[in-house]
C-alpha cells in the first residue's frame, strides 16, 4: 500500500533531505520530473516544439519549480510565458533560468494557450484561491487552446487552493466552493499529500503522477492513511486450493431484504456471489425471488433457522419494525464478523443497542453513507472524512467504511485507508446492496475486517467504472461486472504465485 503523508511530516523530511544535498538539488528534481510530465502530455497534442505553455508562478517553491521546469520546455522549442503573480517574489533562481532559456513574463495569457502549469501556492497553501490568483486561473484555463478548446491544467504538488491535510475544499459566505484549480495531471513530489486522495478535493487533482525526489527514506511515523493498489487486493482475495470444498472456501449469511424491499434481498447476494465463499446462506421474507435468481442459495425465512455461517451480512431493505429488530438482534448475537448495512443502521440510532455493538467478540462492520454517518455520529463527517470515520471506529468499536467517491475505511485502533477505485457512477439505488454482500463474503472466507473492506470497496468500484463504460449505471449491471473484475484480480495473483 501506498502512504499518504501530512504536511507537517513531508516538511520534516524535506528539510532532513535537504541537508544532505547542494543547494537546489531538491528543486531541480521536482522541476525535472515536472517537465518530463508536461511534455508527455503536450506530445499527445501535437508535442513540445511550439507549443504554448502559460505557468502561473505563485511566491513560494511552487513558483519555483514551475520556473525551473518551464526553462527545461523552453530549451526544447516550448513557448513559454510566466504570469508572476507576486512578481517581487517570484523564485530569482527559476526566473533567470526561465529567461536564459528564451521564456518570457507575461501579465495574462495569450490567445492561444496548449498547456497552463499551476504553481501558485504548494503545500503551505490554505483556503480557497484569493482574488487575483482565481481571476488568473480562470483567465487562464478559458483561453483558447490551439485545437480548440480548454488548455490542459498540471498543477505542481497540489491543486493550487485545496486543504492538502484533509482533502477538503474551502467553501464562501453562501456555501459554494472557494475558487480551487482544477487540474487535469498533478504531478507530486516525494510521497502522496491526503488532498490527492480523499475528500472533494481529490476530484482536482485529476491523474496524480508522483515523482521520486529521494524523499521516502526520510519520512517519519505513521502516515495519515494507506492506499491499496491492484497488487495489495489480490494478494489479499481468498485463492482457491485443490482440497477446496464449499464449507471450507466460508458460508455467508445474508438478512436482508422484505417483502417491500426485495430487490435488496436479491442485490446483496448478488454481491455475496462474486465474493470468495462457496455458500450463501439467506434468512428473510424475500426468498422465493432470491431463489429464482440464485438457485445455490439456500433459503429460510428467519436468521434463527439459517444454520451455521462464518460471518453475516444484515441491514439491506430490512425495513423497521419488531421483525427487523428481532433479526437484528439474532445477527449481533452471533460469535461471527458480522456486516451492518443501511436498515441495520437506522435501528443504531437511538444508541439502545451500543451496549451489545460494542460487547461484541467478533469484527463488526458499518458502512454508512454519509447521511447515515451522521445519524451515527451526531454530525456529518465535514471536510476530514478521514478524522471523522476514525472517530466513529473508536466510539463503535467497529471498522467504519465510510462511503463516497473515495471511501474511507477506518479501524477501532486508528488505521484508516482510501480506496481509490471509486466513480459517481455508483451514487445509485442498491450498490451499497452489492457493496455489503461482497464485504460479508469476503469477511466470511476469513479476511481482517479492513482488508475485507478494502478489497469490497475496491473490487466494487472497478465493477461500477466498467458498467458505467456502457452508460448510467444500475445496481445490477454492477452485479454483472463484479463477477469479471474479480476474475481479472485473482488471475492477476494467479499469475505472480506461478499458479
Amino acid at each position: 500500500m501506498i502512504g499518504v503523508w501530512r504536511v507537517s511530516d513531508v516538511r520534516r523530511a524535506e528539510q532532513a533531505l535537504l541537508a544532505t544535498l547542494p543547494p537546489g538539488t531538491l528543486m531541480q528534481r521536482a522541476a525535472a520530473g515536472l517537465a518530463r510530465r508536461c511534455a508527455l502530455l503536450l506530445a499527445g497534442t501535437g508535442g513540445v516544439y511550439g507549443a504554448e505553455v502559460l505557468l502561473l508562478v505563485g511566491s513560494g517553491d511552487n513558483g519555483g519549480d514551475a520556473l525551473y521546469a518551464g526553462a527545461r520546455l523552453a530549451r526544447r522549442g516550448a513557448r513559454v510565458a510566466a504570469w508572476l503573480l507576486h512578481p517581487q517574489r517570484a523564485h530569482a533562481g527559476g526566473l533567470a533560468a526561465l529567461r536564459a532559456a528564451g521564456g518570457r513574463v507575461t501579465d495574462g495569457p495569450g490567445r492561444c494557450v496548449d498547456l497552463v502549469v499551476d504553481g501558485i501556492v504548494g503545500i503551505g497553501g490554505s483556503g480557497g484561491l484569493r482574488a487575483p490568483a482565481a481571476e488568473a486561473v480562470t483567465r487562464a484555463t478559458t483561453a483558447a487552446s490551439a485545437p480548440g478548446g480548454r488548455p490542459a491544467v498540471v498543477a505542481v504538488d497540489v491543486p493550487s487552493g485545496v486543504a492538502v491535510d484533509t482533502g477538503g475544499v474551502a467553501v464562501d459566505s453562501g456555501g459554494a466552493a472557494a475558487p480551487a484549480v482544477r487540474a487535469d495531471v498533478t504531478v507530486t513530489f516525494g510521497c502522496l499529500k491526503p488532498a490527492l486522495a480523499v475528500g472533494p478535493a481529490a476530484a482536482d487533482a485529476g491523474q496524480v503522477e508522483l515523482v521520486d525526489i529521494g524523499l521516502t527514506p526520510w519520512l517519519r511515523g505513521t502516515p495519515a492513511f494507506e492506499v491499496p493498489g491492484h497488487a495489495d487486493v489480490a494478494r489479499w482475495w481468498p485463492a482457491l486450493v485443490p482440497a477446496a470444498e464449499k464449507y471450507t472456501r466460508g458460508v455467508v449469511g445474508v438478512a436482508t431484504g422484505s417483502a417491500t424491499y426485495p430487490g435488496a434481498a436479491v442485490l446483496s447476494v448478488g454481491g455475496a456471489v462474486a465474493g470468495p465463499t462457496g455458500l450463501i446462506r439467506y434468512a428473510g421474507s424475500a426468498g422465493e425471488q432470491v431463489l429464482a435468481r440464485y438457485p445455490s442459495v439456500i433459503a429460510t425465512g428467519r436468521v434463527a433457522d439459517a444454520g451455521r455461517v462464518q460471518a453475516w451480512v444484515c441491514g439491506s431493505g430490512l425495513g423497521g419494525g419488531d421483525h427487523a429488530a428481532a433479526e437484528l438482534r439474532a445477527v449481533l448475537a452471533a460469535p461471527v464478523p458480522v456486516v451492518l448495512d443501511a436498515d441495520a443502521l437506522t435501528m443504531l440510532v437511538d444508541g439502545t443497542w451500543s451496549e451489545q455493538l460494542r460487547a461484541r467478540p467478533a469484527p463488526t462492520v458499518v458502512t454508512p453513507h454519509d447521511r447515515e454517518f451522521a445519524r451515527l455520529a451526531g454530525g456529518h463527517p465535514g471536510d476530514d472524512r478521514v478524522a471523522a470515520a476514525l472517530r466513529l471506529a473508536a466510539w463503535m468499536r467497529a471498522t467504519v467504511l465510510l462511503k463516497g467517491d473515495r471511501t474511507v475505511v477506518a479501524t477501532p485502533d486508528g488505521r484508516a485507508y482510501v480506496n481509490p477505485t471509486g466513480t459517481p457512477a455508483l451514487a445509485t439505488g442498491g450498490t451499497g446492496d452489492v457493496l455489503a454482500g461482497l464485504l460479508g463474503s469476503l469477511l466470511a472466507a476469513g479476511l481482517a475486517p479492513e482488508h475485507a473492506a478494502l478489497a469490497a470497496a475496491y473490487a466494487h468500484g472497478l465493477a461500477g467504472r466498467r458498467a458505467a463504460a456502457a452508460g448510467p449505471v444500475t445496481a445490477a449491471e454492477v452485479v454483472a461486472a463484479l463477477r469479471p473484475v474479480v476474475g481479472e484480480l485473482t488471475s492477476a495473483e494467479a499469475a505472480r504465485s506461478g499458479d
